[in-house]
């Protein structure tokens, strides 16, 4: 499936700042005589005064905050009784309070372009308690200046077992390792499993083995004003649900002109198909099916055959398409080729079958099912599709950030 997203819209003044810090006395200091003279006539006998409780904010209120700071608050010579931290508009960032009470880092970070309250209680050591405000603004950024990440598969979608977790940016990102240190995968069962760049704007996750039927996914993208490299940062943080379904693993012989179709292991039909004749050879290695049409238009030109040429064709509502490469693979109804079926390759590179047999396919299939094709000497290719599953998975997981 493509992949189609739409950018929020932020305000676009871009400011830049650096965070300084802030430190405020909240306790009470002794009294003086007004000319600041001591009283040599009177002893004191009472304890000493209780020095005042300072707290220290990472924020600066003169100046924009990046907005990957983890606002944090110490406090000395007293401890936090509460911390809130608000944004103008009324949203509130959790954190958390230290053991011992003298400190408070926020969960999240922030927004840009935002104006922020943090207000703190502190408890002094004399048992006062003060409330401190403190007011900052981060810096603003353009859409130029944000990564926005889409994630596939959807939101409770049930995908096959050769599917990975995709996530794909609509801006390069040079700082790999940034954004990949808050990109995760976790399942139930859990599974082993790795990040892998496809490029600068494409992320893959895929388990080291083909998944387990059955098995809960959760990824998170947890990106949002994480630094992207260039002065970009991620623009909104996803978690995407999915599900895996039955295990269905199509494997295709280009020699013997065969498909067999495995369910959950086992044989349940073969079908007799063509693929790629000389000159338009079908690719071996292990596919993944990525998208489902019921009818499509198939045209030459779009896979560099030219209009008018002797291999060139436009075939309006091709039945039971099922796309395997994004450069033009396809498994689909070919009627037109049923006496070459199981017998001799005749297509310029996708798998064609009879119509019924296209069909039954097409209603057990869905998004990450896996086709392993072997007969051919053209290898597949890691970027053409999802191709993840022509690596091994120790040579995969070197193409992580953080190997």
């Amino acid at each position: 499936m493509s992949f189609h997203h739409h950018r929020l819209r932020r305000s676009v003044a871009l400011g830049v700042g650096l965070a300084l810090v802030g430190t405020f006395a909240v306790g009470c200091q002794g009294d003086k005589s007004s000319d600041g003279a001591s009283d040599p006539g009177h002893r004191d006998d009472s304890p000493a005064a209780a020095e005042p409780a300072r707290v220290t904010v990472n924020v600066n209120k003169t100046k924009p905050v990046p907005v990957d700071r983890l606002v944090n608050v110490d406090v000395s010579g007293g401890t936090l009784a509460a911390v809130r931290l608000r944004s103008a508009d009324g949203a509130t960032i959790a954190g958390e309070v230290s053991d011992d009470g003298a400190s408070w880092t926020a969960a999240e970070r922030l927004e840009p372009g935002t104006s922020y309250v943090v207000t703190t209680e502190v408890r002094s050591t004399d048992g006062e308690q003060t409330t401190v405000r403190r007011r900052f603004t981060t810096v603003d950024l353009t859409l130029d200046q944000q990564v926005y990440p889409s994630v596939a598969p959807l939101e409770g979608e049930t995908v096959g077992v050769g599917m990975p977790a995709i996530v794909t940016f609509d801006l390069p990102v040079t700082d790999r390792a940034s954004i990949e240190k808050h990109l995760s995968v976790t399942s139930e069962p859990a599974q082993k499993g790795a990040w892998r760049w496809i490029s600068d704007t494409e992320v893959h996750w895929r388990p080291a083995s083909y998944w387990k039927p059955g098995t809960e996914v959760t990824i998170e993208a947890d990106v949002n004003s994480v630094p992207a490299g260039d002065g970009r940062y991620g623009q909104e943080s996803r978690t995407v649900h999915f599900t895996v379904g039955d295990s269905h693993v199509y494997r295709v012989n280009a020699q013997t002109h065969q498909m067999k179709v495995f369910t959950n292991g086992k044989l349940i039909r073969t079908f007799p198909i063509t693929t790629g004749k000389s000159g338009f050879v079908t690719r071996s290695g292990t596919k993944v099916i990525m998208e489902k049409f019921r009818y499509r238009r198939m045209r030459s030109e779009t896979v560099g055959i030219p209009a008018g040429s002797s291999e060139s064709y436009d075939i309006d509502d091709v039945e039971y398409a099922m796309r395997v490469t994004y450069s033009g693979e396809f498994i689909h109804a070919a009627p037109w080729s049923v006496g070459s079926q199981g017998h001799a390759n005749v297509s310029h590179g996708c798998t064609g079958m009879s119509t019924a047999d296209a069909g039954f396919l097409y209603d057990m299939s869905r998004r990450g099912d896996v086709v392993e094709y072997t007969g051919t000497d053209r290898p597949m290719t890691l970027e053409n599709g999802y191709g993840d599953w022509n690596l091994g998975f120790k040579d995969w997981k070197q193409g992580s950030a953080l190997t």
